[in-house]
């Protein structure tokens, strides 16, 4: 199961942008494998090269065919997008159900065509026709026409997901967990020095300590802070706290 043996195929693209900002969102995906059937800009193209922002090896790779059927040899299973009512009734996939059909097509070790249109009139009747399945983005009905690399951005979003889930991989960032359970762990001792020096500080530039008669209340907010196992998490708040106070003494002088 390789997300590289799913490719997309622009047909007929008239921007050379959107060529580059479809490049960048399967390189995002993790995809590979982009076939262009007969575009109106060659590559290389600065359109192109700036869309991509540094998906460059996927429009180096980029294979340019002269029709439809060339852009999809090899493969055994193809999708096409479409936002329009056709006359002739065809399977409609939504862009999740799309996503799993075609990682189910990979675990055979078979090939994939995602088959995107021109971007003023998408596919004709007879390239769909050429699809196994349609797919539909239900965007609003008002406003339904995607540019064509939004498009590409969904369907390769919901692989993405749907290889994940297949892979048994986490579909959710990790880095906020971790950072949530360091969060929680206890302050350091040095963490908790240096905010009772912090916190001295700025007791004496309010006026509530004077260092010259301390009557212990150092040794007494010790005592409390200490009771109170303060976490990582609640220490950035109490320096929080006090920094915004020193400026505040600091601006009324």
């Amino acid at each position: 199961m390789n997300l590289s043996s799913i490719r997309v195929v622009l047909v007929a693209t008239t921007h050379a942008g959107n060529i580059g900002a479809t490049a960048r969102a399967m390189k995002n995906m993790g995809l590979k494998q982009l076939f262009l059937v007969n575009p109106k800009h060659s590559l290389p193209h600065p359109d192109a090269t700036a869309r991509a922002s540094g998906a460059d090896d996927i429009l180096q790779t980029a294979q340019l065919v002269d029709n439809l059927e060339d852009a999809l040899i090899g493969c055994s299973l193809v999708l096409g997008t479409s936002a329009r009512d056709r006359q002739i009734p065809w399977p409609i996939l939504d862009p999740k159900e799309a996503a799993t059909l075609s990682i189910e097509t990979t675990q055979q070790q078979q090939q994939v065509a995602l088959v995107f249109g021109r971007e003023h009139a998408g596919l004709t009747n007879e390239e769909l026709q050429r699809c196994d399945y349609h797919v539909h983005i239900p965007a609003d009905d008002s406003f339904s026409s995607l540019n064509v690399a939004a498009a590409v951005q969904v369907l390769t979003y919901e692989l993405r997901m749907a290889w994940l889930q297949a892979q048994k991989q986490p579909t959710k960032m990790q880095k906020q967990e971790t950072t949530l359970e360091q969060n929680n762990l206890p302050c350091t001792h040095e963490e908790l020095e240096l905010f009772y020096q912090h916190l001295e500080k700025t007791l004496i530039a309010v006026n509530f300590l004077d260092p010259n008669r301390p009557r212990h209340l150092m040794t007494r907010l010790r005592r409390l802070y200490s009771k109170a196992q303060i976490t990582k998490l609640e220490m950035n708040i109490l320096r929080g706290i006090l920094t915004e106070t020193l400026k505040s003494t600091q601006n009324n002088q």
